[in-house]
């Protein structure tokens, strides 16, 4: 029988979807090497923490979450008031949103999507700088997303890293999911990587163990050079 929760949550053991269900237990990306990194699930189902707190205070509306999940952060932001649409790959991801009352579309962040060139700020966080494994492509695609004066609000491995690679969902008896390609990047590799991008880092702060910056376009209103060295 497929009851309801099994709807909305995903009856399959596809440890991503696994993910998505509250209190499942851990899930970890498994690397192609053989390292496994444990995924900040419990953190995708919580109120918002006091490191989510300093991105959202950066948020202008409208607002796009790439790879939202089940939407903490665009909930939040609507219940304050400020307009926010999801994005996930995930159709799972997108019905939990939306069944808590948040907005989505069961999308890629490559896709056509709405608004492009107007989004006030665009929100890369939980890692999703790694999606489709090339952090300068998909940076650049966030540039031409937001307005000419929005903003990225970005998180970083807190690590001095840049690491291309292909991993999997794995949950904690092993079983996996399918291999995708994903990337690591840390503040200093950041500072490189968008210098090319025509993109400048205005704002880097550290709360908890997450550390974030914020990127503009070069030469908008919103560029200033006072952010932190890397």
């Amino acid at each position: 029988m497929t009851t309801d929760k099994d709807e909305l949550y995903g009856a399959d053991g596809d440890p991503y979807a696994l993910a998505l269900r509250p209190g499942n237990g851990p899930v970890y990306l498994r690397l192609v090497d053989g390292r496994r990194i444990r995924m900040p699930v419990h953190r995708w189902h919580e109120r918002p923490t006091e490191a989510d707190k300093t991105v959202l205070e950066r948020c202008i509306g409208p607002v796009l979450d790439v790879g939202c999940g089940p939407g903490r952060m665009c909930r939040t932001l609507l219940s304050r008031g400020v307009f926010a649409l999801g994005v996930d790959i995930a159709p799972r991801a997108v019905a939990l949103t939306t069944a808590l009352g948040g907005l989505a579309l069961c999308r890629s962040v490559f896709d056509r999507l709405p608004a492009e060139n107007g989004w006030r700020t665009v929100l890369l966080i939980d890692g999703n700088i790694g999606i489709g494994g090339d952090p300068q492509g998909l940076l650049r695609r966030c540039g031409g997303l937001i307005a000419p004066t929005g903003r990225l609000v970005v998180e970083v491995d807190p690590h001095d890293v840049e690491e291309l690679c292909t991993a999997r969902f794995e949950d904690l008896h092993g079983q996996s999911g399918p291999c995708f390609p994903w990337a690591r990047l840390g503040r200093r590799a950041l500072h490189r990587i968008v210098a090319d991008l025509a993109l400048s880092v205005t704002d880097q702060w550290t709360s908890g163990h997450r550390c974030f910056a914020t990127l503009v376009h070069q030469g908008s209103s919103s560029d200033c050079s006072d952010a932190e060295s890397p």
